[in-house]
């Protein structure tokens, strides 16, 4: 057995002759447990949120976009994408025409992005999920109907149980605004009446959804589009598939995963878990570092065991070394069952949900979710900043050989 490892590992369970190092010692290895079980559920938490968050995101957002590169549309009847449109990999190819128009309902208005999609759009699983009034139906037999944002819902105050007032859109003409004397001549008005209420996120929640026939003839553009959105079939990836479409199409196009689609959203998620990483990191290291106390106490208490092992030949980077474990062995041990805590408490949380969330809001408890390199980061956290107080402290020890060898 490793001689420093032993000898520290006999101080760490060995008595003391003053009772406070022993006080110290556990004070120093609950700070560390506390602190690394805290930081190990508070990343989780995040974790969670960051899931549910992203979770409903992903709900309304393609994993691909391909979009004109310069320009507001472009024809997608190009050779290229009809026949990416017949990859079997995709799940499904939804052509989009969208552009701002002026919604009004009774003697309410408001401006709101009108998305016209193709019928592929409807084979999203998840799209019943979001639906808070009505049902998500763009075609019946009566023909199309909308499904409008929640916030345009409320602005509006539309009755989508009223079959008899349909949502009024205006649009400009192309080429309008130059003779007419009447303005209303320059915009082309369509009425649709609402299906259904969705709610997502703020910012998806001013859109209403339209058939892209609704959209082709209120925009008067019969073969363009502004976007085409991709879900590929399960197990395919979407990194991969987006290098080759983006190889295929060449540079005219943009191609976008949905990291880029919300990147302002991403960028968010992530500044928000790193500055609480940051917070509780610089509280984890003042409990790590109540440890120099404690281990300058057992150097002081432990003089004539330094005297006794330095005039049987043992060298100041052993000496050193026995305290550095010493202290590493106090604070590992306090991460370690942190760590374990942390991992139990918050998959007590997922199963049973003990800790709520105030009433109102969409989930009932705090969600909570693992990822492996967390514990990793914990771990080296605690280790790191273990290392540099240990290693302030058996500098000590080294100093207390040298006063010792001059007494000599």
């Amino acid at each position: 057995m490793n001689t420093a490892f032993y000898i520290a590992r006999r101080y760490l369970f060995a008595k003391k002759s003053t009772n406070a190092i022993n006080i110290i010692s556990a004070i120093s290895l609950a700070g560390v447990f506390v602190g690394s079980a805290a930081l190990l559920i508070i990343l989780s938490v995040f974790n969670g949120f960051e899931e549910v968050v992203l979770k409903m995101y992903n709900t309304f957002t393609p994993e691909l976009v391909i979009a004109p590169a310069t320009g507001k549309t472009f024809d997608p009847r190009i050779a290229t994408l009809q026949k990416l449109k017949n990859d079997k990999r995709i799940y499904s190819f939804t052509e989009v025409l969208s552009e701002n128009a002026l919604l009004r309902y009774k003697d309410r208005q408001s401006v709101g992005l009108i998305k016209g999609v193709s019928d592929a759009y409807l084979k999203n699983p998840n799209l019943d999920t979001i639906v808070v009034q009505g049902k998500f139906v763009l075609k019946n037999d009566a023909g199309s109907n909308a499904v409008i944002g929640s916030a345009i819902q409320n602005y509006l105050m539309i009755n989508t149980n009223d079959p008899f007032t349909p949502l009024q859109v205006f649009s400009p003409k192309k080429g309008g605004g130059q003779s007419s004397i009447n303005p209303a001549d320059d915009f082309t008005m369509s009425s649709i009446p609402v299906a259904g209420v969705f709610e997502v996120q703020q910012d998806f929640d001013n859109i209403t959804i339209v058939p892209l026939g609704f959209a082709r003839q209120l925009f008067q553009e019969e073969k363009k589009v502004s976007s085409i959105e991709i879900n590929l079939q399960k197990g395919i990836s979407a990194d991969d598939f987006k290098k080759e479409v983006e190889q295929r199409i060449g540079k005219g196009f943009e191609v976008k995963d949905r990291l880029q689609q919300n990147k302002v959203l991403y960028n968010i998620l992530g500044t928000e878990k790193w500055a609480v990483y940051i917070i509780l990191t610089f509280i984890l290291i003042i409990a790590i570092f109540n440890i120099i106390g404690s281990l300058t106490m057992l150097v002081l208490d432990k003089l004539k065991d330094i005297a006794v092992l330095s005039s049987l030949g043992a060298g100041k980077t052993l000496i050193k070394r026995i305290f550095l474990i010493e202290g590493m062995m106090i604070t590992m041990t306090g991460c370690i069952f942190g760590l374990l805590i942390g991992f139990l408490f918050c998959l007590i949380q997922q199963k049973y949900g003990l800790v709520k969330i105030s009433e109102g809001t969409i989930l009932n408890a705090y969600p909570v979710a693992f990822k492996w390199t967390d514990f990793l980061l914990v771990f080296f956290t605690v280790g790191l900043f273990s290392f540099v107080a240990s290693a302030l402290s058996a500098n000590l020890s080294v100093k207390k050989i040298n006063h010792i060898n001059q007494d000599f």
